[in-house]
Protein backbone atom coordinates (compact mmCIF):
# COMPACT_ATOMS: atom_id res chain seq x y z
CA UNK A 1 0.00 0.00 0.00
CA UNK A 2 2.96 2.04 0.90
CA UNK A 3 4.17 1.88 -2.48
CA UNK A 4 1.29 4.09 -3.85
CA UNK A 5 3.01 7.53 -3.17
CA UNK A 6 6.22 7.11 -5.20
CA UNK A 7 5.12 4.69 -7.51
CA UNK A 8 3.94 6.65 -10.36
CA UNK A 9 6.74 8.92 -10.19
CA UNK A 10 8.21 7.59 -13.25
CA UNK A 11 5.49 6.43 -15.19
CA UNK A 12 3.76 9.86 -15.14
CA UNK A 13 4.86 10.54 -18.52
CA UNK A 14 3.48 7.60 -20.04
CA UNK A 15 0.20 7.91 -18.50
CA UNK A 16 0.81 11.69 -20.06
CA UNK A 17 1.02 9.96 -23.71
CA UNK A 18 -1.89 7.47 -23.11
CA UNK A 19 -4.04 9.84 -22.02
CA UNK A 20 -2.54 12.66 -24.34
CA UNK A 21 -3.14 15.09 -20.45
CA UNK A 22 -0.34 17.74 -19.69
CA UNK A 23 2.03 17.34 -16.72
CA UNK A 24 -0.37 19.44 -14.47
CA UNK A 25 -3.25 17.37 -14.83
CA UNK A 26 -1.42 13.84 -14.50
CA UNK A 27 0.24 15.44 -11.13
CA UNK A 28 -3.18 15.41 -10.31
CA UNK A 29 -2.56 11.21 -9.28
CA UNK A 30 0.12 12.04 -6.78
CA UNK A 31 -1.66 15.51 -5.34
CA UNK A 32 -5.07 13.60 -5.21
CA UNK A 33 -3.72 10.42 -3.51
CA UNK A 34 -1.80 12.97 -0.91
CA UNK A 35 -5.04 15.23 -0.47
CA UNK A 36 -7.15 12.14 0.18
CA UNK A 37 -5.12 11.18 2.85
CA UNK A 38 -4.97 14.47 4.46
CA UNK A 39 -8.50 14.58 4.54
CA UNK A 40 -9.17 10.65 6.07
CA UNK A 41 -6.23 10.98 8.62
CA UNK A 42 -7.21 13.19 11.23
CA UNK A 43 -10.34 10.93 11.73
CA UNK A 44 -8.54 8.19 12.74
CA UNK A 45 -7.85 8.48 16.35
CA UNK A 46 -11.99 8.89 16.17
CA UNK A 47 -12.27 5.65 13.96
CA UNK A 48 -9.87 3.56 16.08
CA UNK A 49 -11.98 4.14 19.16
CA UNK A 50 -14.80 3.53 17.68
CA UNK A 51 -14.70 0.42 15.88
CA UNK A 52 -13.23 -2.67 16.40
CA UNK A 53 -9.45 -3.97 15.22
CA UNK A 54 -10.42 -6.22 12.25
CA UNK A 55 -13.51 -3.97 11.08
CA UNK A 56 -10.87 -0.91 10.48
CA UNK A 57 -8.46 -3.06 8.83
CA UNK A 58 -11.23 -5.36 6.88
CA UNK A 59 -12.32 -1.78 5.65
CA UNK A 60 -9.19 -0.36 5.13
CA UNK A 61 -7.75 -3.58 2.77
CA UNK A 62 -11.23 -3.47 0.32
CA UNK A 63 -11.25 -0.36 -0.14
CA UNK A 64 -7.51 -0.17 -1.14
CA UNK A 65 -8.44 -3.26 -3.27
CA UNK A 66 -11.20 -1.77 -4.98
CA UNK A 67 -9.22 1.65 -5.81
CA UNK A 68 -6.39 -0.68 -7.36
CA UNK A 69 -9.19 -2.31 -9.77
CA UNK A 70 -10.43 0.41 -10.73
CA UNK A 71 -7.22 2.31 -11.31
CA UNK A 72 -5.65 -0.70 -13.32
CA UNK A 73 -9.04 -0.80 -15.79
CA UNK A 74 -9.04 2.35 -16.11
CA UNK A 75 -9.78 3.66 -19.79
CA UNK A 76 -9.58 7.27 -18.94
CA UNK A 77 -7.33 9.30 -16.77
CA UNK A 78 -10.76 10.42 -14.56
CA UNK A 79 -11.58 6.71 -13.73
CA UNK A 80 -7.53 6.53 -13.17
CA UNK A 81 -7.91 9.21 -10.85
CA UNK A 82 -11.42 7.88 -9.10
CA UNK A 83 -9.13 4.27 -8.35
CA UNK A 84 -6.32 6.27 -6.74
CA UNK A 85 -8.61 8.32 -4.32
CA UNK A 86 -10.03 5.58 -3.38
CA UNK A 87 -6.81 3.83 -2.66
CA UNK A 88 -5.80 6.88 -0.54
CA UNK A 89 -8.91 6.15 1.58
CA UNK A 90 -7.73 2.62 2.12
CA UNK A 91 -4.38 3.52 2.52
CA UNK A 92 -5.24 6.19 5.51
CA UNK A 93 -7.01 4.09 7.18
CA UNK A 94 -4.39 1.17 7.78
CA UNK A 95 -1.23 3.07 8.44
CA UNK A 96 -2.48 4.72 11.77
CA UNK A 97 -4.31 1.75 12.63
CA UNK A 98 -0.26 -0.52 12.11
CA UNK A 99 1.61 2.14 14.20
CA UNK A 100 -1.70 2.19 17.07
CA UNK A 101 -1.62 -1.39 17.43
CA UNK A 102 2.20 -1.89 17.13
CA UNK A 103 2.58 0.49 19.93
CA UNK A 104 -0.12 -0.61 21.82
CA UNK A 105 0.63 -4.74 22.38
CA UNK A 106 4.41 -4.72 21.94
CA UNK A 107 6.66 -4.10 24.97
CA UNK A 108 8.62 -0.73 25.70
CA UNK A 109 11.86 -2.59 25.05
CA UNK A 110 11.00 -4.52 22.17
CA UNK A 111 9.33 -1.62 19.87
CA UNK A 112 12.52 -0.24 18.16
CA UNK A 113 12.77 -3.67 16.78
CA UNK A 114 9.01 -3.87 15.89
CA UNK A 115 8.99 -0.29 14.27
CA UNK A 116 12.21 -1.10 12.48
CA UNK A 117 10.12 -3.58 10.60
CA UNK A 118 7.17 -1.37 10.15
CA UNK A 119 9.62 1.43 8.70
CA UNK A 120 10.17 -1.01 6.02
CA UNK A 121 6.89 -0.57 4.63
CA UNK A 122 6.10 3.27 5.33
CA UNK A 123 9.61 4.18 4.27
CA UNK A 124 11.83 1.84 2.33
CA UNK A 125 8.53 0.90 0.29
CA UNK A 126 8.24 4.84 -1.17
CA UNK A 127 12.01 4.87 -1.96
CA UNK A 128 11.69 1.66 -3.75
CA UNK A 129 8.31 3.32 -5.46
CA UNK A 130 10.42 4.54 -8.84
CA UNK A 131 12.65 1.22 -8.72
CA UNK A 132 9.83 -1.08 -8.88
CA UNK A 133 7.88 1.21 -11.41
CA UNK A 134 10.85 0.98 -13.78
CA UNK A 135 11.12 -2.45 -13.86
CA UNK A 136 7.55 -2.92 -14.56
CA UNK A 137 7.69 -0.21 -17.27
CA UNK A 138 10.59 -1.71 -19.07
CA UNK A 139 8.27 -4.43 -20.23
CA UNK A 140 4.68 -3.92 -18.99
CA UNK A 141 1.98 -1.02 -19.66
CA UNK A 142 1.31 1.08 -16.61
CA UNK A 143 -1.81 -0.74 -15.90
CA UNK A 144 0.26 -3.36 -14.61
CA UNK A 145 1.63 -0.95 -12.09
CA UNK A 146 -1.98 -2.07 -10.05
CA UNK A 147 -2.84 -5.01 -11.65
CA UNK A 148 0.37 -7.17 -10.04
CA UNK A 149 -0.34 -5.28 -7.00
CA UNK A 150 -4.33 -6.77 -6.97
CA UNK A 151 -3.42 -11.05 -5.95
CA UNK A 152 -1.08 -9.28 -3.25
CA UNK A 153 -3.97 -7.57 -1.41
CA UNK A 154 -6.26 -10.18 -1.75
CA UNK A 155 -3.85 -12.18 0.55
CA UNK A 156 -3.22 -10.01 2.86
CA UNK A 157 -6.93 -9.24 3.15
CA UNK A 158 -8.00 -13.16 3.61
CA UNK A 159 -4.70 -13.70 6.23
CA UNK A 160 -5.65 -10.93 7.80
CA UNK A 161 -9.08 -10.93 7.84
CA UNK A 162 -8.51 -15.14 9.66
CA UNK A 163 -5.42 -14.05 12.12
CA UNK A 164 -6.05 -10.28 13.28
CA UNK A 165 -7.57 -10.09 16.57
CA UNK A 166 -8.99 -6.86 18.08
CA UNK A 167 -6.90 -4.67 20.28
CA UNK A 168 -8.50 -2.90 23.46
CA UNK A 169 -12.07 -2.16 23.68
CA UNK A 170 -14.02 0.00 21.77
CA UNK A 171 -16.06 3.38 22.69
CA UNK A 172 -18.98 4.89 21.42
CA UNK A 173 -17.60 8.55 20.99
CA UNK A 174 -19.27 11.14 19.39
CA UNK A 175 -18.27 12.03 16.01
CA UNK A 176 -18.56 16.16 15.94
CA UNK A 177 -19.42 16.98 11.83
CA UNK A 178 -17.83 20.75 12.28
CA UNK A 179 -14.70 19.43 13.53
CA UNK A 180 -14.62 16.89 10.01
CA UNK A 181 -15.81 20.10 7.76
CA UNK A 182 -12.85 21.90 9.27
CA UNK A 183 -9.97 19.00 9.09
CA UNK A 184 -11.44 18.59 5.29
CA UNK A 185 -10.79 22.02 5.10
CA UNK A 186 -8.12 23.07 6.89
CA UNK A 187 -5.68 19.53 6.12
CA UNK A 188 -6.80 18.95 2.22
CA UNK A 189 -6.58 22.46 2.18
CA UNK A 190 -3.14 22.91 2.65
CA UNK A 191 -2.19 19.65 0.66
CA UNK A 192 -4.42 21.52 -2.35
CA UNK A 193 -2.70 24.64 -2.38
CA UNK A 194 1.09 23.52 -2.00
CA UNK A 195 0.91 20.90 -4.45
CA UNK A 196 -1.02 24.32 -6.62
CA UNK A 197 1.85 26.27 -6.08
CA UNK A 198 4.23 25.30 -9.48
CA UNK A 199 1.19 24.79 -11.68
CA UNK A 200 -1.45 27.64 -10.44
CA UNK A 201 -0.30 30.20 -8.09
CA UNK A 202 -3.30 32.09 -7.82
CA UNK A 203 -5.47 29.12 -6.76
CA UNK A 204 -3.06 28.55 -4.25
CA UNK A 205 -2.94 32.17 -3.03
CA UNK A 206 -6.56 31.81 -2.69
CA UNK A 207 -6.99 28.30 -0.81
CA UNK A 208 -4.10 28.57 1.32
CA UNK A 209 -4.90 31.28 3.70
CA UNK A 210 -9.03 29.76 3.94
CA UNK A 211 -6.65 26.11 4.63
CA UNK A 212 -4.85 28.08 7.90
CA UNK A 213 -7.85 29.85 8.91
CA UNK A 214 -10.06 26.38 9.19
CA UNK A 215 -6.93 24.99 10.57
CA UNK A 216 -7.10 27.60 13.52
CA UNK A 217 -10.58 27.28 14.07
CA UNK A 218 -10.30 23.44 13.94
CA UNK A 219 -7.41 23.40 16.66
CA UNK A 220 -9.40 25.69 18.71
CA UNK A 221 -12.43 23.69 18.45
CA UNK A 222 -10.28 20.77 19.54
CA UNK A 223 -9.15 22.12 22.35
CA UNK A 224 -12.53 22.81 23.74
CA UNK A 225 -14.38 19.75 22.76
CA UNK A 226 -14.62 17.27 25.81
CA UNK A 227 -14.48 14.56 23.09
CA UNK A 228 -12.44 16.05 20.30
CA UNK A 229 -12.23 14.64 16.73
CA UNK A 230 -8.45 14.68 17.06
CA UNK A 231 -7.04 15.10 20.61
CA UNK A 232 -3.77 17.29 20.57
CA UNK A 233 -2.54 17.09 23.95
CA UNK A 234 0.36 14.92 22.55
CA UNK A 235 1.62 17.95 21.97
CA UNK A 236 2.03 18.83 25.51
CA UNK A 237 4.63 16.37 25.96
CA UNK A 238 8.23 17.74 24.93
CA UNK A 239 9.45 14.47 23.46
CA UNK A 240 6.80 13.65 21.40
CA UNK A 241 6.59 17.21 19.95
CA UNK A 242 10.14 17.20 19.03
CA UNK A 243 9.92 13.92 17.25
CA UNK A 244 7.35 15.01 15.28
CA UNK A 245 8.98 18.02 14.02
CA UNK A 246 12.32 16.40 13.07
CA UNK A 247 9.89 13.52 10.93
CA UNK A 248 8.63 15.57 9.22
CA UNK A 249 11.26 17.79 8.69
CA UNK A 250 13.26 14.17 7.36
CA UNK A 251 9.60 13.02 5.56
CA UNK A 252 9.77 16.51 3.36
CA UNK A 253 13.13 16.25 2.22
CA UNK A 254 12.99 12.81 1.29
CA UNK A 255 9.58 12.99 -0.92
CA UNK A 256 10.73 16.12 -2.34
CA UNK A 257 14.54 14.35 -3.17
CA UNK A 258 12.52 11.21 -4.53
CA UNK A 259 10.55 13.19 -6.89
CA UNK A 260 13.20 15.63 -8.15
CA UNK A 261 15.72 12.69 -8.81
CA UNK A 262 14.15 10.68 -10.99
CA UNK A 263 13.61 13.73 -13.10
CA UNK A 264 17.08 14.79 -12.90
CA UNK A 265 18.47 11.14 -13.89
CA UNK A 266 16.54 10.73 -16.72
CA UNK A 267 16.56 14.61 -18.49
CA UNK A 268 20.12 15.97 -17.32
CA UNK A 269 21.78 12.37 -17.18
CA UNK A 270 19.97 11.07 -19.86
CA UNK A 271 18.46 7.50 -18.08
CA UNK A 272 15.74 5.51 -18.90
CA UNK A 273 12.93 4.87 -16.62
CA UNK A 274 14.63 1.29 -15.96
CA UNK A 275 17.92 3.12 -15.19
CA UNK A 276 16.70 5.26 -13.15
CA UNK A 277 14.88 2.09 -11.16
CA UNK A 278 18.22 0.16 -10.47
CA UNK A 279 20.12 3.20 -9.95
CA UNK A 280 17.90 3.98 -6.81
CA UNK A 281 17.41 0.44 -5.85
CA UNK A 282 20.38 -0.33 -3.55
CA UNK A 283 19.87 3.10 -1.44
CA UNK A 284 16.21 1.36 -1.43
CA UNK A 285 17.28 -2.09 -0.34
CA UNK A 286 20.15 -0.92 1.94
CA UNK A 287 17.14 0.73 4.20
CA UNK A 288 15.05 -2.76 4.64
CA UNK A 289 18.31 -4.73 4.88
CA UNK A 290 18.96 -2.21 8.10
CA UNK A 291 15.63 -1.49 9.44
CA UNK A 292 15.42 -3.90 11.78
CA UNK A 293 18.92 -3.63 12.98
CA UNK A 294 18.18 -0.47 13.94
CA UNK A 295 15.05 -1.02 15.03
CA UNK A 296 17.06 -3.65 17.63
CA UNK A 297 19.65 -1.39 18.32
CA UNK A 298 17.58 1.84 19.20
CA UNK A 299 16.08 -0.85 22.02
CA UNK A 300 19.23 -0.63 23.66
CA UNK A 301 21.14 2.96 23.04
CA UNK A 302 17.98 4.58 22.48
CA UNK A 303 16.75 7.51 20.11
CA UNK A 304 19.59 10.09 20.69
CA UNK A 305 23.17 7.80 19.63
CA UNK A 306 20.85 7.00 16.13
CA UNK A 307 18.81 10.48 15.17
CA UNK A 308 22.26 12.37 15.54
CA UNK A 309 24.69 10.28 13.00
CA UNK A 310 21.49 9.90 10.89
CA UNK A 311 20.97 13.72 10.82
CA UNK A 312 24.59 14.13 10.09
CA UNK A 313 24.57 11.67 7.16
CA UNK A 314 21.29 13.29 5.95
CA UNK A 315 23.10 16.43 5.99
CA UNK A 316 25.96 15.69 3.97
CA UNK A 317 24.42 13.64 1.41
CA UNK A 318 21.77 16.41 0.36
CA UNK A 319 24.80 19.12 0.24
CA UNK A 320 27.06 16.45 -1.78
CA UNK A 321 23.35 16.33 -4.40
CA UNK A 322 24.11 20.38 -4.86
CA UNK A 323 27.30 19.55 -7.16
CA UNK A 324 25.80 17.02 -9.19
CA UNK A 325 25.83 17.91 -12.81
CA UNK A 326 25.51 16.46 -16.36
CA UNK A 327 28.88 14.90 -16.27
CA UNK A 328 28.73 13.39 -12.84
CA UNK A 329 29.12 9.95 -12.69
CA UNK A 330 27.04 7.10 -11.87
CA UNK A 331 29.38 5.69 -9.40
CA UNK A 332 29.11 9.39 -7.38
CA UNK A 333 25.11 9.27 -7.90
CA UNK A 334 25.13 5.78 -6.50
CA UNK A 335 27.08 6.15 -3.58
CA UNK A 336 25.77 10.00 -2.70
CA UNK A 337 21.82 8.04 -3.36
CA UNK A 338 23.49 5.40 -0.41
CA UNK A 339 24.50 7.72 1.91
CA UNK A 340 21.03 9.39 1.71
CA UNK A 341 19.65 5.74 2.20
CA UNK A 342 21.59 5.27 5.28
CA UNK A 343 20.72 8.34 6.95
CA UNK A 344 17.04 7.71 6.39
CA UNK A 345 17.28 4.22 8.16
CA UNK A 346 19.16 5.86 11.08
CA UNK A 347 16.42 8.20 11.48
CA UNK A 348 12.63 7.17 10.46
CA UNK A 349 12.50 4.30 12.78
CA UNK A 350 13.90 5.88 16.19
CA UNK A 351 11.73 8.78 15.19
CA UNK A 352 8.26 7.37 14.85
CA UNK A 353 9.22 5.22 17.96
CA UNK A 354 10.18 8.14 19.88
CA UNK A 355 7.49 10.03 19.30
CA UNK A 356 4.46 7.34 19.98
CA UNK A 357 6.53 5.78 23.05
CA UNK A 358 6.52 9.04 24.25
CA UNK A 359 2.65 9.28 24.96
CA UNK A 360 0.82 7.30 27.09
CA UNK A 361 -1.13 4.19 25.85
CA UNK A 362 -5.10 5.76 26.05
CA UNK A 363 -2.79 9.00 23.38
CA UNK A 364 -1.33 6.24 20.82
CA UNK A 365 -4.36 6.49 18.36
CA UNK A 366 -5.05 10.54 17.94
CA UNK A 367 -1.04 10.76 18.31
CA UNK A 368 -0.57 8.49 15.36
CA UNK A 369 -3.16 10.19 13.47
CA UNK A 370 -1.25 13.51 13.98
CA UNK A 371 1.70 12.26 12.75
CA UNK A 372 0.43 10.48 10.00
CA UNK A 373 -1.34 13.92 8.89
CA UNK A 374 1.13 16.22 9.21
CA UNK A 375 3.43 13.60 7.59
CA UNK A 376 1.35 14.32 4.45
CA UNK A 377 1.52 18.48 4.77
CA UNK A 378 5.25 17.97 5.18
CA UNK A 379 5.47 15.43 1.73
CA UNK A 380 3.46 17.78 0.00
CA UNK A 381 4.97 20.91 1.02
CA UNK A 382 8.76 19.17 0.05
CA UNK A 383 7.02 17.89 -3.30
CA UNK A 384 5.93 21.46 -4.12
CA UNK A 385 8.55 23.34 -2.82
CA UNK A 386 11.30 21.43 -4.30
CA UNK A 387 9.74 20.53 -7.75
CA UNK A 388 8.90 24.40 -8.03
CA UNK A 389 12.42 24.89 -7.45
CA UNK A 390 12.92 22.66 -10.02
CA UNK A 391 10.64 24.08 -12.40
CA UNK A 392 11.95 27.87 -11.72
CA UNK A 393 16.04 27.09 -11.80
CA UNK A 394 15.22 25.34 -15.16
CA UNK A 395 13.51 27.63 -16.73
CA UNK A 396 15.83 30.29 -15.55
CA UNK A 397 18.92 28.21 -17.36
CA UNK A 398 16.21 27.63 -20.68
CA UNK A 399 16.11 31.45 -20.91
CA UNK A 400 19.51 32.00 -21.25
CA UNK A 401 19.82 29.58 -23.82
CA UNK A 402 21.23 26.76 -22.29
CA UNK A 403 20.00 23.22 -23.19
CA UNK A 404 17.86 21.27 -21.68
CA UNK A 405 20.12 19.02 -20.13
CA UNK A 406 22.20 21.33 -18.03
CA UNK A 407 19.19 23.41 -17.33
CA UNK A 408 17.54 20.52 -15.84
CA UNK A 409 20.76 20.20 -13.86
CA UNK A 410 20.84 23.61 -12.49
CA UNK A 411 16.98 23.53 -11.46
CA UNK A 412 17.83 20.01 -9.56
CA UNK A 413 20.82 22.07 -7.77
CA UNK A 414 18.12 24.96 -6.66
CA UNK A 415 16.17 22.30 -4.99
CA UNK A 416 18.58 20.46 -3.81
CA UNK A 417 20.10 23.60 -1.75
CA UNK A 418 16.51 23.98 -0.36
CA UNK A 419 16.69 20.50 0.41
CA UNK A 420 20.10 20.81 2.25
CA UNK A 421 18.41 23.57 4.73
CA UNK A 422 15.95 21.40 5.75
CA UNK A 423 18.80 18.62 6.20
CA UNK A 424 20.35 21.50 8.61
CA UNK A 425 17.29 21.73 10.67
CA UNK A 426 17.16 18.54 11.58
CA UNK A 427 20.75 18.08 12.47
CA UNK A 428 20.11 21.54 14.49
CA UNK A 429 17.11 19.67 16.39
CA UNK A 430 18.23 16.34 16.66
CA UNK A 431 20.24 16.65 19.95
CA UNK A 432 17.07 17.77 21.57
CA UNK A 433 15.75 13.82 21.28
CA UNK A 434 15.69 12.54 24.73
CA UNK A 435 15.06 8.46 26.16
CA UNK A 436 11.54 7.52 26.84
CA UNK A 437 9.98 7.24 29.92
CA UNK A 438 10.55 4.02 31.42
CA UNK A 439 6.61 3.84 32.97
CA UNK A 440 5.35 4.27 28.98
CA UNK A 441 8.15 2.18 27.65
CA UNK A 442 6.45 -1.01 29.91
CA UNK A 443 2.79 0.07 28.89
CA UNK A 444 0.92 -3.20 26.94
CA UNK A 445 -1.91 -5.17 26.32
CA UNK A 446 -3.27 -8.34 25.46
CA UNK A 447 -4.95 -9.11 21.81
CA UNK A 448 -8.25 -10.60 21.89
CA UNK A 449 -7.36 -12.83 19.69
CA UNK A 450 -10.53 -14.28 17.48
CA UNK A 451 -13.10 -11.54 18.07
CA UNK A 452 -14.47 -10.10 15.85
Amino acid sequence: MFLNETILSVALPTIMVDFDIPASTAQWLTTGFMLTMAVVIPTTGWVLQRFSTKSVFTVALASFLVGTIVAAAAPVFEVLLLGRIVQAFGTALIMPLLLTVAMTVVPGNRRGSVMGLISIVMSVAPALGPTISGLILNSLSWHWLFWLVVPLVILALGVGSFFIGNIGETAKVPLDPTSVVLATAAFGGLVFALSSIGTDPTMAAVIGPIAVISLAVFVIRQLRLEDPLLDLHPFGIRNYTLSVLLALLVMGTLLGVVMVFPIYLQTAIGLSALGTGLLVMPGGLLQGVLAPFIGRLYDSVGPRPLVVPGAVMLAASVWWMTLLDVDSSIGLIISMYLIFSLSLAFLMTPLMTTALGSLPRSLYGHGSAILNTLQQLAGAAGTAVLITALSVGTQQSLDQGIGIEQATADGAHTAFLIAGVLAVLVLVISPLITKVPRDYREESIEVEAGTN
